[in-house]
Order: structure tokens, then C-alpha cells, then sequence
């Protein structure tokens, strides 16, 4: 599937891959004590003493996402460091034929591009507004590599169940609301994103996901089964609701 990403974005998803170490040091266990206690249940849980410190994260997955008012199947390989940034490559079809492409994060901003028959232009956009909205996407989207969150800033959240993992990405705050169960499992992650879902004007709108099922990667365990969508928490969530995906394999570095 990266095979087919124009040049820049495959150049971006070497430059994410690339490890520092083969295999890092272990996870420091100290930096998880310290964490406010909903997220120190979940890392504890899910990053077990003498787990690798891994930083990346490749993905692959499949799924069905909403265009247009209707359901279509997709598959997916995406690369994630969160802090960093991302590369998410995906083909799906519409009215029978393929369409691919990829959305991105990283030190140049945000950018989507998609194509028809892998040739003709359907949707392209970068620029001040996508980047905000990715960086958003790449805050919250940081829970599918464990290790890596201890990265981020803690704190408090608004009930005992819940903790704010806080990134800073080009000069802005990202903020993520963390649920996590009584045995440490990651439940749902919540934010005010930016974006524009209703065309009304780009701005901060209520944004989620709720996650479900786990695997055990490398030491690490990981949420596999995954629903998103925008309006999260109101009385339009369902209507919101637009992409529903399982992690089918994970590889850390």
C-alpha cells in the first residue's frame, strides 16, 4: 500500500519508521507511580514491567468508514509516533471503483490527498486548518502505542475513572479525556478536536472513540476493536459516528 504513496509521503513514513534502537530499554516503571491513578491503572496494565520502551507503532487494519452518507469497507497501514507524527495509507471504493490515498501529520503540517483508480485527484488539502485537525488526530490516536504515552503530560480529569493526556504540537495544547475500566482497560478516549464536521466553519467540536477488545503485542497490551466519530457525548453522536475499525496486526518500534 505505501508502494503507491507519492514521494514526500513515503519519504515521511521512512523518516517515522526509522528506529532509534532496535530494541529500546524498558519502560522506566517509576514514570507510570507518578501518573494520576486512572492512568497509571491503564499503563500498568498495559505496559508490564520490562516492556520495551517502544516509541512507533505500524498498524494495520481494516474496517468501514462512512462517505457520503454510506458505509464502505476499507483497509488500512498507518505508522504513528506519537508526539511525532503519523502517515495513514488506506484504500476503500466508491460507486464500485478504488479509491486511495493517505492523511499525514508530522514537521511540515497536515496533509490529505485521495485519488480515483490511483490517478485522478478527488480530495487534496493541507494548510493552517488540517494541520490543527491532525494534530488533534495524532494527540488522540497516541493510546495505540502505550509506552509512548508516558511521554505526555498528566493530569486530573473530571471524574475518578478518568486522566488528561495533554500533548503539545505545533505550539498548540491537545488535550485527550481518558476512561478507563476498574481492571485497567482503556474504555474511551475523548477531546474537543478541531475540524469542521457539520461545514459550518472550522473550529473545536466534540470528537471520540470507544474502544474495545485487546491483543498482547510485544509485551504491550493494545485496544483492537475501535469506533469514532464527531458530536461525541451529544445527543447526535450516532449520527457523527463515521469511521469502525479492528487492528488486525501491530509491530512496535
Amino acid at each position: 500500500m505505501t508502494r503507491r504513496l507519492p514521494r514526500g509521503a513515503r519519504r515521511h513514513w521512512a523518516e517515522l519508521e526509522r528506529p532509534g534502537h532496535l530494541v529500546p530499554p524498558a519502560v522506566d516503571t517509576a514514570a507510570i507511580a507518578g501518573l494520576p491513578e486512572p492512568a497509571r491503572r491503564w499503563l500498568g496494565r498495559a505496559v508490564p514491567s520490562g516492556t520495551p520502551a517502544w516509541a512507533v507503532a505500524e498498524l494495520w487494519m481494516r474496517g468501514e468508514i462512512r462517505l457520503g452518507g454510506s458505509w464502505r469497507a476499507f483497509s488500512a497501514r498507518q505508522i504513528i509516533a506519537p508526539g511525532i507524527g503519523f502517515v495513514w495509507a488506506a484504500r476503500t471504493r466508491v460507486l464500485g471503483l478504488p479509491v486511495s490515498g493517505y492523511d499525514r501529520y508530522g514537521p511540515g503540517g497536515g496533509e490529505l490527498r485521495w485519488r480515483l483508480l490511483d490517478l485522478v485527484p478527488v480530495l487534496s488539502a493541507a494548510g493552517p486548518d488540517i494541520t490543527r485537525s491532525a494534530a488533534g488526530r495524532l494527540a488522540g490516536e497516541g493510546i495505540t502505542v502505550p509506552p509512548a504515552c508516558l511521554d505526555a503530560t498528566w493530569s486530573d480529569g473530571p471524574s475518578p475513572d478518568t486522566a488528561v493526556m495533554s500533548w503539545v504540537l505545533d505550539g498548540e495544547r491537545e488535550d485527550a479525556l481518558i476512561r478507563v475500566d476498574p481492571e485497567g482497560r482503556l474504555e474511551e478516549l475523548s477531546m474537543l478536536r478541531w475540524g469542521d464536521p457539520d461545514g459550518t466553519g472550522y473550529g473545536r467540536h466534540p470528537f471520540g472513540v470507544a474502544l474495545s477488545e485487546e491483543a498482547d503485542v510485544a509485551g504491550v497490551r493494545v485496544a483492537t476493536v475501535l469506533r469514532a466519530g464527531w458530536a461525541w457525548g451529544t445527543d447526535r453522536q450516532a449520527e457523527g459516528e463515521f469511521f469502525r475499525a479492528r487492528i488486525e496486526d501491530v509491530r512496535f518500534r
